[in-house]
């Protein structure tokens, strides 16, 4: 039988002065009521209530199960309730695992997130390889580019938009591509996930570009930096160099083709249920992402070179 059942009724009989008072109150037999107390006893092997045809007492021993009875079931009770608040407000600890690239879009949305839910807190984890996320104890994991075959469940937040390029002092040095085929005479930094052909849709078609360079990272956030850093043309997520791009640091090349666009997902473990703290802020990412997405894309504060 249920202890803790047995305990509740045993609660209740000494709270209610009478097995059919307890009967009563929780809507049960009088005799299941007897026998869930009974049971009670020959586990503990100790009597814990004096029986009389006019009232009950509690013994020793049951004067101590009750006290310490009653305290168990209201921190059971305290527990359920704090999890249905869980399950209703967002609070509590996100642990969050990411890229440096996408974090430098994400860390200050989470800014934004904890202003509107105070008693959210995060961990911010940044590494740029998928990691074990149910060993690494994470909630959730924000990705770009395809995903490997996992039991994860994924969710796209936003389909970015990829921009080709390079700092003022570079092109000033080595001129700007007019056409993607002028790529074959730049230095190409490579991000390993877009891989070494960079494919690109303009007046006249798709085009596939081999190119080469002296860099190649699995790092978006390296890439970035080697373009700041003069060293040759990227091609790099709009969310990522927006900021870059609207300061004047790089500069876009061939605004008159599109580049292949690039999806950014949320993945979080299949076995794991989805906490109200998790959901709520990816719906509030889903959101604010592709409002700055669709802005990029509409050109905001991007200075291009045109072909």
């Amino acid at each position: 039988m249920d202890r803790l059942a047995s305990m509740q009724v045993f609660v209740q009989v000494v709270d209610s002065g009478s097995f059919a008072g307890a009967a009563k109150r929780l809507a049960a037999s009088p005799a299941a009521v007897t026998h869930h107390v009974q049971s009670l006893e020959d586990r503990l092997g100790a009597q814990l209530l004096n029986r009389t045809t006019r009232k009950l007492s509690l013994t020793e021993v049951g004067r101590t199960f009750y006290e310490n009875s009653a305290r168990i079931l209201a921190q059971v009770a305290e527990a359920e309730h704090s999890a249905t608040l869980l399950q209703t407000t967002p609070r509590g600890l996100l642990r969050l695992n990411t890229s440096e690239g996408i974090a430098r879009v994400v860390v200050p949305l989470i800014a934004e997130f904890t202003d509107t839910h105070p008693e959210m807190s995060f961990d911010v984890v940044l590494t740029d390889r998928m990691v074990d996320m149910v060993e690494g104890g994470f909630d959730l994991a924000l990705r770009a580019g395809p995903l490997p075959d996992s039991t994860l469940i994924s969710r796209k937040l936003a389909l970015g938009k990829l921009i080709l390029c390079a700092a003022p002092d570079y092109l000033a040095r080595r001129g700007a591509p007019q056409r993607p085929e002028d790529l074959a005479d730049h230095n190409c930094l490579i991000y390993h996930m877009f891989g070494n052909e960079w494919h690109f849709t303009g007046r006249a078609g798709a085009v596939a570009i081999a190119v080469s360079g002296n860099l190649r990272s699995n790092s978006l956030e390296a890439v970035r930096r080697a373009a700041l850093s003069v060293q040759g043309v990227a091609l790099l997520a709009a969310v990522v160099v927006a900021e870059d791009l609207q300061k004047g640091a790089l500069v876009r090349l061939l605004p008159d083709y599109d580049a292949n666009e690039v999806a950014v997902q949320a993945v979080y473990p299949a076995s794991r249920r989805l906490s109200v703290k998790t959901r709520t802020f990816l719906d509030f990412l889903a959101q604010r992402m592709n409002a700055r997405a669709d802005a990029i894309a509409a050109g905001a504060g991007m200075t291009g070179i045109a072909a």
